[in-house]
């Protein structure tokens, strides 16, 4: 059987996903990769075989999507010319991790196309919703990356086909320990914003920043460009973190039975969801960080409260079941 597994590049969940995926879809057949986006800040270890910008979103510097950079580097010409060129039909199915181009190929062509990520959970009835309904938001959820049939992880099993988190086996594998520092990654955030609100708080801060170029330290706030190896020690060896609510960080600060704090990005829909299925587990969420909240963060530091999750590896499980769609198309 020809595979082709198809990868958001945007943000660094989806491709550390894949790393654990991959390898059990090889054992299905011949596996080829595409990878479309930007922004990911970790690369796969695996061949890739088709590459494209895709369509991307790019990170701001005040909680919220760079919109006007966002408009700049997509088109939507280039894009539909690559979806009509774009060899779905060489392969006997695509696995799709949010992935725009090669899921309206697979539309447009008829070929099978099966989503396996994040974004699928969110679309069952059963999942928390976020309290103010986003059309916009709504509409990239269930347009951006079409599919046959949805194959999702999320923060708990909400549905029949929703699974809990991928972990990596360099989060499994981490050295947990208890140090006095917390670890911040909020790529929407500019570390030059950040690190006056953080220095309020006399405490030892990691601030993981995709917008600093070189390390840096003011007072007690250790400022650092993002790098997959030294951010997984921060954490594994933090008090807590504070972070976006994104879907593969907070859940491996879960994991990790770290205190955890996430702020949602602005005019990220997918973030609310996150924010709203995490309150309901007990997780803190800061609307915004600013000079006004930083009593809320406070209030987090001073409280006690590790919330227990049990994330089994369920990886094999939810590639069986999306190749069982595959084969009943």
């Amino acid at each position: 059987m020809k595979i082709l597994y198809a990868i958001q590049g945007t943000g660094n969940g989806h491709i550390a996903r894949a790393e654990d995926i991959i390898p059990i879809l090889q054992e299905y057949g011949d596996l080829h990769l595409f990878v479309s986006g930007a922004q990911a800040d970790i690369k796969l270890s695996y061949p890739v075989k088709y590459k494209s910008k895709g369509l991307s979103f790019f990170f701001g510097k005040s909680g919220g999507i760079d919109l006007l950079k966002t408009f700049k580097n997509n088109s939507s010409k280039d894009v539909y010319k690559e979806i009509k060129k774009f060899p779905v039909e060489k392969y006997d199915i695509v696995i799709n991790d949010f992935e725009p181009i090669s899921a309206w190929a697979c539309r447009r062509k008829e070929v099978p196309c099966i989503a396996l990520s994040h974004q699928s959970a969110l679309l069952s009835p059963k999942v928390p919703k976020p309290k103010s309904y986003d059309p916009v938001g709504d509409w990239i959820l269930k347009n951006y990356a079409p599919a046959n049939y949805h194959v999702g992880f999320h923060f708990s099993q909400f549905d029949k086909n929703i699974f809990t988190p991928v972990i990596r086996p360099r989060i499994k594998n981490a050295e947990v320990k208890t140090k006095p520092h917390y670890t911040v990654y909020l790529p929407a955030y500019d570390d030059k914003k950040l690190v006056p609100l953080l220095m309020r708080i006399p405490i030892r801060w990691h601030v993981f920043s995709k917008h600093a170029k070189k390390s840096y330290h003011v007072d007690k706030v250790s400022v650092y460009p993002v790098n997959n190896e030294e951010f997984t020690a921060s954490m594994a060896t933090a008090t807590g973190v504070l972070c976006g609510a994104g879907f593969e960080t907070p859940a491996e600060a879960l994991y990790l039975q770290k205190k955890l704090m996430v702020v949602p990005m602005k005019t990220q829909y997918e973030q609310h969801y996150n924010a709203a299925a995490l309150q309901l587990l007990g997780v803190p969420v800061l609307k915004k960080v600013k000079k006004k909240n930083i009593y809320k963060i406070e209030e987090w530091i001073e409280s006690k409260q590790i919330i227990e999750v049990d994330y089994p590896d369920q990886t094999q499980k939810a590639v069986d079941i999306a190749l069982n769609f595959a084969k009943k198309k």
